[in-house]
């Protein structure tokens, strides 16, 4: 049986600043200082909405480097990892051994679209290279691939197979995991909007990246629901949902990342090619909802 403590409540996949195509430090600092200070129950970097694949390996120390550094509270941090070979993950694992961070998020294979067998070696194999523990990211819109839930129960039997990050878009299979999942196995969904009906279902949490903006509103909604407070739950939610849909109205992290850069809480709304910088029309509908919050430099650089 496990004997982690469960992983519950909103975790922050981080985004990675840059400047002039360099790792942006005075940013990644401040970043990682104002929201240790949020009501955030753990942090992912290097993950997707962190530009994990555009980041070199000398980049990715640093980042856990400054990242770890700049925490003031004993604040969970995770690795994102992801690859299609299972050799080359493993080797990661090796090689991130000894960085100061607590556990990992691991994509399914991309690409290679294996079957569920292989999905099951994959991860196997690495919960057997690593003491850490391993949250599972089953994205298939992203990878090709699915990881059926008769196998992610196979794999939650193993000890550092913790929890999954679920963005699975098929709600059936969803809540079937919730009914048939283990005790002290995770399920945090990923799909930001779907957050709250993913609470409703019996989900511990969420890994959401539009919790980079009304941080706390998004850990309330966690807080009234695990007190009970749905209808209070719901009213909060009912204020969060649009803001929501319109971080992704275009592909993460580029809204996120203008929206702090407004906000004074990165220095550049630089993405890495190929991602590219939100349209005119979306930075004009976030420059709208962003004063319309007060969402202003002066407000985020004093928290």
């Amino acid at each position: 049986m496990p004997t982690h403590q469960p992983i519950a409540g909103v975790w922050l996949p981080l985004i990675t600043p840059f400047k002039d195509g360099r790792l942006d430090e005075m940013s990644l600092t401040r970043l990682v200082r104002h929201y240790a200070a949020e009501p955030v129950d753990g942090m992912i970097i290097a993950a997707t909405t962190g530009e994990g694949l555009t980041l070199d390996e000398a980049e990715t120390e640093r980042l856990v480097a400054i990242a770890s550094a700049s925490r003031d509270r004993a604040l969970p941090m995770y690795l994102g990892v992801c690859g299609a070979d299972t050799r080359k993950v493993t080797a990661a694992l090796a090689r991130t051994a000894s960085w100061p961070i607590d556990g990992y998020l691991i994509t399914c294979p991309y690409y290679v679209r294996p079957p569920q067998e292989g999905l099951y070696r994959h991860f196997a194999t690495l919960a057997g290279a690593t003491d850490k523990p391993i949250i599972v990211y089953n994205i298939p819109y992203r990878t090709g691939v699915n990881l059926a839930n008769a196998t992610l129960l196979r794999l939650a039997e193993l000890p550092n197979i913790v929890g999954v990050k679920d963005c699975c878009a098929d709600q059936a299979q969803s809540f079937d995991l919730l009914r048939t999942r283990p005790t002290g196995f995770s399920v945090l969904t990923g799909e930001d909007a779907l957050f709250y009906a993913a609470l409703t279902q019996g989900a511990d949490g969420g890994i959401l990246a539009a919790a980079h903006v009304e941080t706390e509103r998004f850990a309330e909604v966690g807080r009234m629901m695990r007190a009970g407070d749905w209808r209070g739950a719901l009213e909060r939610w009912r204020t969060l949902v649009d803001l929501a849909r319109l971080l992704f109205a275009e592909p993460n992290p580029a809204p996120i990342k203008h929206w702090l850069w407004r906000a004074g809480l990165i220095d550049s709304p630089e993405l890495r090619p190929p991602m590219t910088a939100v349209s005119p029309a979306l930075a004009a509908r976030l420059d709208r909802e962003i004063a319309a919050r007060g969402d202003t430099p002066a407000m985020a650089l004093s928290a």
